[in-house]
């Protein structure tokens, strides 16, 4: 073996290389460990070109529009599902009649394909190649539009009993739709961030973080979109406005040689894929699935832990592999994270709308503003992850979405401009959490490819759902119902019903008892009993943030008994002909080449 200390101070940053055979694990150093010596200033610059390391390094053009396709179908993503969302709780909900449970579904419809299809792709998506992926979605697109056309017309031009049946043929349209969207979503999710950890592979949370800019973008676009057309009667322009996007990243993308996976590239087996998810990754991940599946269809619960041991089993005969152990830590992470910031987007925008409509100003901009923020922050997360880390950077990330959400506790009764400025502070905390968690699993985990990559992010996606907003709305239920108790015990004797949910039961206010409530004063004390229960709740979420900071503490503490935060990557083939014949470089001339050789 060789191992070579090598500084690529003006090639790519790289630290202490290791080569083994045709595969290179290179490790970041930290900054009081790292290496001075520049070999590079020693050799010619043609030299370097010939080596091939630019071409592996120095990402070119090709790779950069590579990017800007995958962050315009993530803007796509994004607005498809920021769209149907609006439309569902308005335009939809009084064209097809539909009630709000039926609107509930509605929305489901959308998500759960979401996080469900980026976790299953992952197992088969390096096999089937992120072209046929990207078409795939592409393809969703156009059928959802489609269908969704097709319901439109449906229900206009007729009454009556026509009217009945168009606006159940409709409802089922959109249903279905919906689901092929969410799997379109989804199949971006898991070819976009692979593809990007695999050309910027010596950088990777900066430039997940960029990607991820595409996202508040999308929301930005549906923001204004919803505000330029909230008096369009025909919803089909707000709804076909996803075409643009789709078909910008079809054509970016549909010419272009996509990467084969690093995992690949290094020469790493599916099975070593595999372990590094392992027996603990599955239980989280397909057990997820299954649950999301369950609530879906109905199955029993016997049925959902029946499948999902049956993965776990799977998984453990064939990996004979718990997981890796740091994946572990992340996975378990990951939940509260990810509820911390999409599970409280609702009730903070909420929060803000009122205030919004007081002033005379479209609710819609509380979006346009929080997404912008992120949007910019993200593409400026590059300086902030090389001088703290992706830990670090984490870390103050934590602090900062806990001091926000405890300061939104705090605003009932505020203003505008209060409640605006603490939501900043969330906002900012909130904005760097996706893509540096998922550059921080790729930049440990490497050997896990796409599968650890975007399990990670659909297991975050799927606890939202499952987990994190039943629990938000328990603590929510809990807060109000104490609040009114306390108030008023005769009130809280009649409006309120015992319920249960995943974790346990607990008491609810029950719309229909409120419903035939009559007085003003009984009235005004419910109203102010839940709007109690949701500040009282943000400020009991901010122990969500306090949990991961003292998981990334630990992480921190980890790491720098070990040395410092190091980056583990695979490197590309040529670099070790490079150094093979840097080797060669250092016996002739060991003056301007210092090696070690064992």
């Amino acid at each position: 073996m060789i191992l070579m200390r090598v500084c690529l101070e003006t090639c790519c940053g790289l630290g202490q290389t290791a080569l083994r055979k045709t595969t290179i694990e290179v490790r970041h150093l930290s900054p009081e460990n790292k290496i001075h010596d520049t070999v590079f200033c020693f050799l010619p610059l043609t030299v370097l070109r010939r080596s091939g390391v630019f071409s592996a390094f120095m990402n070119n053009r090709h790779d950069k529009i590579l990017f800007w396709g995958c962050f315009i179908a993530l803007i796509t993503t994004s607005y498809a599902f920021i769209s149907r969302m609006i439309l569902c709780g308005g335009q939809f909900a009084t064209d097809f009649g539909l009630d709000k449970v039926s609107v509930g579904e509605l929305q489901g419809a959308g998500i759960w394909p979401f996080g469900v299809s980026i976790i299953v792709f992952s197992l088969f998506i390096d096999r089937i190649g992120y072209k046929v992926a990207m078409v795939f979605s592409f393809v969703s697109y156009l059928i959802y539009a489609a269908m969704a056309f097709v319901a439109y017309g449906a229900i206009h031009g007729v009454t009556g009993d026509a009217l009945i049946a168009g606006q159940k043929h409709g409802y089922q349209l959109l249903y279905w739709g919906s689901i092929i969207l969410g799997l379109g979503n989804g199949s971006v999710e898991a070819y976009i961030n692979p593809i990007v950890t695999t050309m910027f592979n010596t950088d990777k949370t900066k430039w997940l973080n960029r990607l991820h800019a595409g996202w508040p973008g999308g929301l930005v676009l549906g923001g204004l979109c919803t505000i330029a057309l909230a008096s369009n009667p025909d919803w089909r322009l707000t709804l076909g406005l996803i075409l643009i996007p789709a078909f910008i990243f079809f054509f970016i993308l549909i010419g272009k040689t996509f990467p084969r996976s690093e995992r690949e590239q290094a020469g790493v087996s599916y099975l070593a894929m595999l372990k590094e998810l392992g027996a603990f990754g599955a239980l989280v991940g397909f057990g997820l699935v299954f649950a999301q599946l369950g609530q879906v269809f109905g199955w029993s619960s016997g049925l959902v832990w029946g499948l999902t041991g049956a993965v776990v089993v799977a998984f453990a005969v064939i990996t004979k592999s718990f997981g890796r152990l740091i994946l572990a830590f992340l996975i378990i992470i990951m939940m509260p994270q990810a509820t911390t910031e999409l599970g409280t987007d609702g009730w903070i925008t909420s929060l803000m709308t009122s205030p919004m409509e007081a002033a005379g100003h479209n609710p819609a901009w509380v979006l346009v503003y929080t997404s912008a923020i992120m949007v910019v922050l993200r593409f400026c997360a590059g300086p902030l992850i090389h001088k703290l880390s992706p830990l670090g950077l984490l870390a103050t990330c934590s602090v900062l979405a806990a001091l926000g959400l405890f300061a939104l506790s705090k605003t009932a009764g505020a203003g505008m401009f209060v409640i605006f400025a603490a939501a900043t502070l969330y906002g900012v905390g909130k904005t760097f959490f996706w893509p540096t968690i998922l550059g921080l699993t790729s930049e440990q985990c490497p050997r896990g490819g796409a599968l650890t990559l975007n399990a990670v992010g659909g297991i975050g996606m799927l606890a939202v759902g499952i987990l994190g907003a039943p629990f938000l709305g328990f603590l929510q239920e809990s807060s109000a119902t104490k609040q009114l108790e306390s108030a008023n015990p005769a009130l809280y004797q009649t409006v309120t019903t015992p319920n249960n949910y995943l974790l346990g039961k607990y008491q609810a206010i029950d719309p229909v008892k409120v419903a035939v409530v009559t007085d003003e004063k009984s009235q005004a004390e419910i109203k102010a009993a839940a709007t109690a229960g949701q500040f009282s709740a943000l400020g009991k979420m901010a122990f969500f943030p306090i949990f991961t900071l003292a998981c990334y503490l630990a992480l921190i503490m980890y790491f720098k008994s070990k040395g410092g935060y190091k980056h583990q990557i695979f490197l590309h083939h040529d670099l070790h002909h490079f150094l093979v014949s840097l080797e060669d470089i250092s016996r002739a001339d060991h003056a301007s080449f210092r090696g070690t050789h064992h």
